[in-house]
């Protein structure tokens, strides 16, 4: 990985776990306000995230306290990627909740600061997640992108993901329309 540049001091990420997160109170404090940071701001700039206008404070605080309480019952990973104790990129997947589905899991978001974007840190992020489903005995981990997100589908298939399908059009954002593209990775297949 790239090694990212803050402050013109080079620096590597530090990407922590739900845990390691709860263990630190001056991040875990502000984890959720720093999150909401990251995820209003890509989605002003127009990236696919699943909302089309920013989320508010209190609905990135409320979203990110259910992914952790899930997480510590192990139906779901979070992770926080850090520069010098500066949150740059959170991503999260959630064991599906139907009975018949509950091997598999779903990579629901993955964000990266914009001022991030470059240095290996959604490979990183993206990498530990896969790393936690392969750990948690998940046996198809799956993710969705949209169509027109190209950096992202290039990032997914490197790391193992294949295409499994496409609905075209999908995605409504505004007048825009996208394809929705799913992607799996099935430990299964894997020695």
């Amino acid at each position: 990985m790239n090694p990212a540049r803050t402050n013109g001091v080079t620096a590597e990420p530090t990407i922590l776990d739900a845990v390691e997160l709860a263990s630190d109170p001056e991040l875990a404090a502000r984890f959720a306000e720093s999150a909401h940071r990251i995820l209003a701001d890509l989605v002003r700039g127009g990236a696919a995230l699943g909302w089309v206008d920013p989320p508010s404070p209190a609905e990135v605080a409320e979203l990110l306290a259910g992914v952790a309480s899930t997480a510590q019952v192990g139906d779901a990973a979070l992770r926080a990627t850090y520069l010098d104790r500066r949150l740059v990129g959170l991503g999260y997947w959630l064991r599906y909740a139907r009975p018949t589905h509950r091997p598999h899991a779903d990579v629901e978001k993955i964000a990266v600061d914009a001022a991030a974007h470059g240095h290996g840190i959604g490979r990183a992020l993206t990498a530990a997640l896969i790393s936690d489903a392969r750990e948690a005995g998940i046996e198809v981990l799956t993710l969705d992108a949209r169509g027109d997100n190209v950096p992202a589908q290039r990032l997914y298939q490197s790391l193992g993901f294949t295409e499994y399908g496409r609905l075209p059009d999908f995605v409504a954002v505004g007048e825009s329309r996208f394809d929705k593209v799913f992607y799996m990775l099935d430990f299964r297949l894997q020695g």
